[in-house]
């Protein structure tokens, strides 16, 4: 249990406390892609707050289908009194209810507790596991009763990142006995269903348009910020200590919501959540770890929108699976789930789903390249990116390490041979290794095909067209990896092959991209109009990180020495060095002002990962320091959304969290890096025991 915020119910609410209610969020997940999101506080600041949040098949994708409950205790002489916040006359709420006392997460899932006169009410959230289906409960944990609650459901049905202000359509309620079925009249999206279980419950019809409600968030990052919601009526049922109330909200057929009591659905999922950490790698279960194996799960889901391939997936006898990037607006992507393969996965003893997610990405493989996200609602991906199917041989190395499956290995050993082609022979998005050096080439215009791909219109902010740094080190890696598994299928000759191209590659890098004057590496050679880039930038990283390092080891402590005195941070390493006349400290404002600072000083959390994999080679028995770069992180799951970490922060301090409140590779990169470290002090530990004992 996780207590994130605790007042005393007779303590005003401070500006610190109303901080904490309206800047904090929650996120509860279905293993679809669907999800419930929202403020401790019941404020809805986002577009993507709601309590049911539906992954529907294509081409309708992610669905906002409950917005709000608007809730409301009504007490013995009549009076109501709201539990979420009250809401102005011009549609902007209060942040929180001065009712509420506490906020916790139960392996991962939360908990209010409101305390109203010498009553306390105990509320949970939980979406059962692969269903679009939402239990919302309520009970008197303290209090003689009985109370009476009234809860208003809030809706306006839409595509997951279609606007606040996307119009009111008419919409038709239908009563059969205990169940409500709610539907937009033109059609298009399933009716959301619902049923309220628990004693004297009751529905009244009161239809009411809630005009002009503000989401703060939106308006802050230039986003329209002002819209509307409906309600059809609200319902009333009786608390007291022996019987306690759920909101049941779905888009799951009736016989499906039907199959789990509140009870089974909070037990159930509990169950699971205890069974990850029995599976994880031991020491993924220590300290702020346990946490982050529950943070992981949210991540990896099965695309149930991708019928087809699923139908194609199952006639195989395998399984879909893929991950989510980021919440709250983030589809998966490539690049970061071959990253965070390990640490979601590996590490957390799901091996069996990796193995899935490596051949839903195979089966994608399209001219060389496997895919670099998948839009909502779509059926076939983009794959406008140079690095992420480099990551994919990462990925299937780290696998076999973990797992000694030689099956899919050989599976997908033609499949990586006919990756190697293409981009020897030339791929989309002019991806080719150039003949007279063997370094390889990426770029075209109006793309950008590296992990720094901020775009805004036609702006490509850091273009880095040309040979790039990380991706040239990713290729000499998985040049490296191929030659060694060709040889282990005693394919010798097809091994000497690539061979000679990852030799040429490696002895091209180190003439090429040491930059002197640095005493660092350069970020791009050979740019797109000439010259070479001298940036101070992370991604240089990857010469050393990888399994197979480009760099020549006399450069490593070097390089080392610049990152870390120039881009490393308590919670991850800045993009760009302080001090570049593009550095950008904070990464706030429109959409522009953002996309201008993304790659430009602002500190990813995920690049930890590499940096502590370079450290350890460097400095492979200096375990306490590495170990102290993790620090920075422990109160992250504290943060932006509770039980996770986010996606990006400010260049400088206090580093505040920017971006999805929970990334994918920020996530799976600190649980990694967590778990080898541990790993290696109690080797080292065990170790020194057996020397101490003259064994």
């Amino acid at each position: 249990m996780t207590t994130i915020f605790r007042r005393n119910p007779n303590d005003p609410i401070t500006d610190e406390v109303l901080k904490t209610l309206t800047e904090k969020e929650w996120l509860v997940t279905n293993g679809l892609g669907g999800y419930a999101s929202g403020t401790l506080g019941g404020t809805l600041t986002r577009v993507f707050h709601g309590y049911l949040i539906s992954a529907l098949p294509s081409p309708l994708g992610r669905t906002m289908m409950l917005n709000d409950i608007l809730e409301n205790v009504i007490l013995s002489d009549d009076t109501h009194v709201r539990l979420n916040g009250e809401c102005t006359a011009h549609g902007e709420y209060s942040g929180g209810s001065k009712y509420l006392t506490s906020f916790r997460l139960e392996n991962g899932l939360p908990v209010w507790i409101y305390e109203i006169a010498n009553v306390s009410i105990e509320k949970r959230l939980v979406l059962p596991h692969r269903q679009n289906t939402s239990y919302v409960n309520y009970r008197m944990v303290a209090g003689s009763g009985p109370l009476k609650l009234l809860l208003r459901p809030a809706v306006n049905m839409r595509e997951h990142e279609a606007p606040v202000s996307t119009p009111l359509t008419p919409y038709a309620l239908t009563v059969r006995g205990s169940r409500y079925e709610l539907t937009r009249e033109d059609g298009g999206i399933p009716p959301l269903r619902m049923m309220l279980l628990g004693k004297e419950a009751n529905f009244w019809i009161d239809c009411q348009a809630i005009r002009d409600v503000v989401y703060s968030i939106e308006k802050s990052r230039g986003y329209i910020y002002q819209g509307d919601l409906w309600s059809p009526g609200y319902f009333t049922i009786e608390v007291d200590p022996r019987h306690d109330a759920t909101l049941v909200a779905s888009t799951e057929n009736w016989d499906i919501m039907a199959c789990l009591t509140p009870r089974q659905a909070w037990d159930t999922e509990q169950e699971r959540k205890r069974r990850l950490l029995v599976e994880a790698h031991p020491s993924a279960c220590r300290d702020v770890c346990k946490e982050l194996v529950w943070a992981a799960d949210q991540f990896i889901f099965n695309p149930v929108g991708r019928q087809e391939d699923t139908a194609r997936a199952r006639a195989a006898g395998d399984e879909m699976r893929s991950v989510i990037a980021g919440y709250h607006w983030f589809t998966d992507w490539g690049r970061d789930t071959m990253i965070s393969l390990e640490g979601l996965t590996l590490v957390t003893g799901r091996e069996v789903e990796a193995s899935y997610i490596l051949r839903t990405f195979a089966h994608y493989i399209h001219d060389g390249l496997i895919p670099n996200m998948f839009p909502e609602g779509k059926k076939s991906g983009l794959y406008h990116t140079a690095d992420a199917t480099l990551w994919f041989f990462h990925a299937v190395k780290r696998y076999v390490d973990y797992t000694s499956d030689t099956h899919l290995l050989k599976h997908m050993l033609p499949r990586m041979l006919d990756i190697v082609g293409h981009h020897l022979r030339g791929t989309q998005f002019n991806i080719h290794v150039d003949p007279g050096d063997g370094l390889l080439v990426q770029g075209q215009e109006g793309y950008q095909l590296t992990w720094m791909d901020a775009k805004v219109d036609d702006w490509v902010v850091t273009p880095r067209r040309g040979k790039a740094v990380e991706i040239n080190a990713l290729w000499y890696n998985a040049l490296r990896l191929l030659e060694k598994w060709l040889r282990d299928a005693k394919r010798t000759g097809e091994a000497e092959g690539i061979a000679e191209h990852a030799a040429k590659c490696r002895d091209s890098f180190n003439k090429r991209f040491w930059y002197e004057e640095g005493g660092y590496l350069f970020d791009v050679v050979d740019k797109e109009g000439g010259g070479d880039d001298s940036s101070l930038r992370p991604n240089q990283l990857f010469a050393i990180s990888l399994d197979y390092p480009i760099l020549d080891k006399s450069r490593w402590q070097p390089v080392l020495a610049v990152v870390r005195d120039n881009l490393l941070t308590p919670v991850g390493l800045r993009s760009l060095a302080p001090g570049d006349p593009d550095f950008k400290p904070r990464y706030d404002g429109d959409l522009r002002s953002r996309d201008a600072a993304y790659h430009q000083g602002t500190v990813w959390g995920w690049l930890i990962g590499p940096f502590i994999d370079a450290w350890l080679k460097v400095h492979p028995d200096d375990l306490k320091t590495a170990q102290s770069f993790l620090d920075g992180f422990k109160g992250q799951t504290r943060s932006a959304c509770v039980g996770s970490i986010s996606e990006i922060f400010d260049a400088e301090p206090p580093f505040s969290p920017r971006g999805c409140c929970a990334q994918a590779w920020s996530v799976a990169e600190v649980l990694r890096c967590y778990t080898k470290v541990q790993t290696k002090e109690s080797v080292a530990e065990q170790e020194s025991e057996l020397v101490a004992s003259g064994r």
